[in-house]
Order: structure tokens, then C-alpha cells, then sequence
């Protein structure tokens, strides 16, 4: 296990924002799409950081026939031909976006998939897609490591709980236009995280594929198909707001590349700290829900704030609630947790502490929001190589900003 021993420093310098993960699984799986078509050319996507996430979605592509060179940041795809196989086996490692963008479009091409992944990753839950297999008479079975379908996924009325996750509504998205005929996505309540539903309808649309969003309802035209082309992978507001912390912490970091313009929800964030940083407020994360450790971690040791809309932070790839404010009882914060809110209580850690060991939970916004904390005072990181989920090179790169962090194996 990989641990991180983190000394009190102060960060310094520019630092380049890490590429969009979400936008990069987004646009592997477009560009895929439109390589199958028969005028397909050669398509690149560059800025991509292969991030364990991100590994698992190429590999999905590859079982279903994608061919690939990656040199350096960037990924090119040739014309592809599906692959036919069956079973066709998703290797999704820990990533849930890997998981539910795939299974549907598996579903529509080839009619079969076998999903495999972590216990961890498969007990975040399907429900969703199991509604639907039901309804549209797929077989399928599950164990601890796997599910397997079989059934061609058809056109029509999908009905979607919009307080699950819209990583649902992302993969029928992407499947929908593929299929004959027109379909319906109808969202029931309210659509949390809309800002990632909005990313994907901006990446089909670059890719030749039209949806339109009314109200609760998306209209996904049947016979489409998607058009090469190349891209550029936009920076990541997630990630940037890792680096961003230093500067509420006595740093000065100059975090460069990042568009004000962005669809990502997690933009919010430097509205956000300036809240956190001047007083005691309330946060609705609802939109914005990867940002729950790292603004939790702020008001720990600033004001202290309450968070409302963080039920889903508990089916992550660890309970984010849970998991960090344990982490943070180590500094002596306090909080209360409720169903559906957390409260932080104010702290101060500017005096001389005994030496602690954060633990990430293996998960990797657990680790960076840990590690930036773990700077104003010196603490170590316990499974510090979570972080290569989203972001590998996250410690090189604080190390470029004066932060003395020191890697090692136990």
C-alpha cells in the first residue's frame, strides 16, 4: 500500500489544471461511436490524462472493437469495425461512469454484455438499468464481480429517478440515437447534477447527434449517426480545486487553463471557498456533488458551514460522508450527520499537532483533500495511490508547487 508522508510547507507557483474526466470518458466513447461509421476518418482527442478511470472506458471500447494509438496526451482512432463477440466483456475496474455509459451502448450494438468489476464499484448499484431489462425483457444475472446481459436494448419511454445519479441518463444518451426508432428519457423529479447531463448532450452535439431537453423530458431522435471528429479535452474545475485549496491555506497558487465559460457543474467551487473563507453559510451540493470532500475539509478549518443534498456522497467510492469527517475528528473537528445534510463545525488547526496518519478510504478525493489539509501541519496519507483514479500525477505536481511529500510502500 502506498502511503504519502506530507511535511508542513506552503505551496507556491502555476500549475496547469488536470484534463476533464468527465469530458474524456465522454469523448473516447463519441469518438468510438462515430468511428464505426463507413466514412469514418482518423480522429484524435488530445489532452487526455490516463487516469485509472479513464483506462478502464478505453479498455471498454476495445472489447467492442475500437482500435487506438495513444502517444503522449492523446488518444487517435482509426475506423473500427463492432465487435461481434459474445459475450463482450466490460472491464470496469472502480469506475462508475466506465459502468453506466457502457452497458447501454453494449446493449444497442451488440445485444450482450458481461460488466465486471470491483465489489465496490457493482454494489454502488444498477437499479436503474435493471428497471429497464425488466421492462424490455433482458435477461440478466449478477454476482459479486460481474453482471451479464443479454437482450438488444429497444427504442421507447425510459423513466429515470432523477435523485439516483444522471450517469444513467448519460449512458441511454449516447445508446438512444443509435438505436431505429425515436425514445423518450423522462426524468422523475428532480435531475440531480444536471451539469453532467448538460457535458453530454455538448459532446453529442459535437459529435452530429441531436437531443432535445424539455423541461423533465429528453427527446432522442432513433437512426442517428455520429460524425468524426477531433477534439480537445477541456481542464478539470473538479481537480483544479485541489489545487485551488492552497491559496485559503496561506498558498499561492495560480491554477492556469481553466474555462469560466465551462458546462462543469464543479465551477462553483471558487464561489464556494470565497463562502467557506468569509463565513459560516449554507452549501447545497446538489449539482456539484464530487466537491463534497474538499468543501467539507474547508470548513473544518474555517468557519464551518452546512451541506445540504449530500445523500449521494455516501454511495461513492467510499461513504464521503462517513469516511471524511472521520478523517477530520483526527484535528478535533465536529459535526453532525444527518439523512440528507452534514454540518461542520468550526476549527482551528494552526496550532502544534501530534503527528497523524489520514487514511483515503481508497478514495481518491478523499486523498487529495487530505493531502492539501495535511500540508498546513504535516500528516501522512495512508493509500495515497488512490488518487491515480483521476489524477496520477496529483503529488508530482504539488511537488512542483513546494510541497514536500514523500512517497513510499508499507
Amino acid at each position: 500500500m502506498k502511503y504519502c508522508k506530507i511535511h508542513k510547507s506552503t505551496a507556491c507557483g502555476t500549475v496547469a489544471a488536470p484534463p476533464s474526466k468527465s469530458y474524456a470518458h465522454r469523448l473516447i466513447l463519441a469518438s468510438f461511436l462515430a468511428s464505426l461509421e463507413k466514412d469514418s476518418c482518423v480522429q484524435t482527442i488530445s489532452n487526455i490524462a490516463l487516469s485509472e478511470d479513464i483506462k478502464a472506458t478505453l479498455n471498454c471500447v476495445k472489447a467492442l472493437g475500437c482500435r487506438f494509438d495513444i502517444e503522449a496526451n492523446s488518444v487517435s482512432m482509426q475506423q473500427n469495425k463492432l465487435n461481434m463477440t459474445d459475450p463482450i466483456v466490460l472491464e470496469c475496474n472502480e469506475s462508475g461512469s466506465t459502468m453506466r455509459f457502457m452497458l447501454p451502448v453494449a446493449l444497442a450494438l451488440a445485444g450482450n454484455a458481461v460488466v465486471k468489476g470491483t465489489p465496490k464499484l457493482l454494489s454502488r448499484g444498477l437499479g436503474v438499468y435493471t428497471n429497464i431489462f425488466n421492462e424490455q425483457g433482458v435477461k440478466y444475472s449478477s454476482a459479486d464481480n460481474y453482471l451479464s446481459a443479454n437482450g438488444k436494448l429497444k427504442s421507447g419511454v425510459f423513466r429515470i429517478d432523477g435523485s439516483i445519479s444522471s450517469q444513467f441518463v448519460t449512458g441511454l444518451l449516447f445508446a438512444l440515437p443509435l438505436l431505429e426508432n425515436d425514445s423518450r428519457i423522462e426524468i422523475l423529479g428532480e435531475l440531480q447534477s444536471r451539469p453532467y447531463v448538460d457535458i453530454t448532450i455538448d459532446v453529442l452535439k459535437r459529435y452530429g447527434i441531436c437531443v432535445r431537453f424539455e423541461e423533465n423530458t429528453i427527446l432522442v431522435p432513433g437512426g442517428q449517426h455520429y460524425r468524426p471528429a477531433d477534439s480537445v479535452c477541456p481542464a478539470d474545475w473538479s481537480n483544479a480545486a485541489f489545487l485551488d485549496f492552497f491559496n485559503y491555506i496561506g498558498g499561492n497558487v495560480n491554477v492556469t487553463g481553466l474555462d469560466s465559460d465551462s458546462l462543469q457543474g464543479d465551477r462553483v467551487y471558487k464561489e464556494y471557498f470565497r463562502m467557506l473563507d468569509n463565513d459560516s453559510c449554507t452549501i447545497d451540493v446538489k449539482n456539484c456533488i464530487d466537491l463534497g470532500p474538499v468543501l467539507f475539509t474547508m470548513a473544518s478549518i474555517k468557519h464551518g458551514a452546512r451541506f445540504e443534498n449530500t445523500r449521494r456522497l455516501r454511495i461513492k467510492e467510499s461513504d464521503r460522508v462517513a469516511d471524511i469527517c472521520m478523517e477530520l475528528a483526527k484535528i478535533g473537528t465536529e459535526f453532525k450527520i444527518e439523512e440528507n445534510s452534514v454540518t461542520i463545525m468550526p476549527g482551528n488547526v494552526t496550532h502544534p499537532m501530534p503527528e497523524i496518519e489520514f487514511d483515503s478510504h481508497n478514495d481518491h478525493r478523499l486523498a487529495m483533500s487530505l493531502a492539501v489539509l495535511a500540508s498546513a501541519f504535516g500528516a501522512t496519507i495512508k493509500d495515497c495511490g488512490a488518487v491515480s483514479k483521476s489524477f496520477p500525477d496529483f503529488f508530482e505536481k504539488i511537488g512542483k508547487l513546494n510541497i514536500f511529500a514523500e512517497l513510499y510502500e508499507k
